[in-house]
């Protein structure tokens, strides 16, 4: 294995904006999702007219999810580097790209058959603004970060933390209170091992909320550390949590 130096160097240089986690290959990787998100959403949207895909990131989940164009399209995104990304992927399905905080949705109200997410930010969708925007008898369909994703990495470098469980069961009765109704909540929880710190490093940089102040310098000795633990047991060992969430709006 390379020296620490050299594989933390690399994983603090290469770009990690948007959905694509090919650099990781070889060197990490996950078990996938039993319900298969992808195809969930095609299938959706087979019988949708409008369709909104908040917190779209780089746009390429959505766009690669949708064969036919919907007769309405629309997304969100934060992030304006994403957007940038977003622009050009998405420009075949036609439609508007939206500059929204998380969670917010600036669209008509009961503009949309179906809703869908893909990794929104953990807290961050606000159901009575999934349920504004869908048509009665539309659909929302998300798959989101479960309770305990990342834990292993965040407590690596921050020390132990706060357990906090039961995030799918807090999302769905969320959904309820503002009026839907849930028709599926699956859970999973998928192995994920990393061969090297330079993955872990990539990762935290990746998924910005695990440390939102994380850069290597603050965080060497830890960092260091578990170097020392991938390199004695072959790899970091995790548990990746996802769930999957469905509801309607009565109508």
């Amino acid at each position: 294995m390379r020296s620490f130096d050299e594989l933390v160097r690399e994983a603090a240089s290469v770009d990690v904006l948007g959905s694509d986690f090919s650099w990781l290959a070889g060197r990490a990787r996950e078990e996938r999702t039993p319900w298969g998100y992808a195809n969930l959403v095609a299938e959706r949207a087979a019988s949708a007219e409008r369709v909104l895909d908040a917190q779209t990131g780089d746009g390429r989940v959505i766009a690669s999810a949708l064969s036919a164009r919907p007769a309405v399209f629309a997304a969100t995104e934060s992030r304006p580097a994403l957007l940038d990304r977003a622009k050009p992927v998405l420009a075949r399905l036609g439609g508007v790209l939206v500059r929204a905080d998380d969670g917010y949705l600036p669209l008509t109200p009961g503009a949309f058959d179906l809703v869908v997410s893909r990794h929104p930010r953990i807290g961050s969708t606000d159901w009575t603004q999934v349920a504004r925007v869908l048509a009665p008898g539309g659909t929302y369909l998300a798959q989101q970060y479960g309770s305990g994703y990342g834990r292993e990495l965040v407590e690596a470098m921050l020390g132990p933390q706060e357990a906090d469980g039961g995030l799918a069961e807090q999302e769905a009765a969320a959904a309820e209170t503002a009026g839907l109704r849930v028709v599926a909540l699956r859970k999973a929880g998928l192995r994920a091992e990393f061969d090297d710190i330079g993955a872990v490093v990539y990762l935290l940089r990746k998924i910005v909320w695990f440390i939102p102040d994380f850069a290597v310098d603050p965080y060497r000795e830890r960092l260091l550390l578990l170097d020392k633990q991938i390199r004695a047991q072959g790899a970091l060992r995790t548990l990746s949590h996802r769930f999957l969430i469905e509801a309607c709006r009565p109508g």
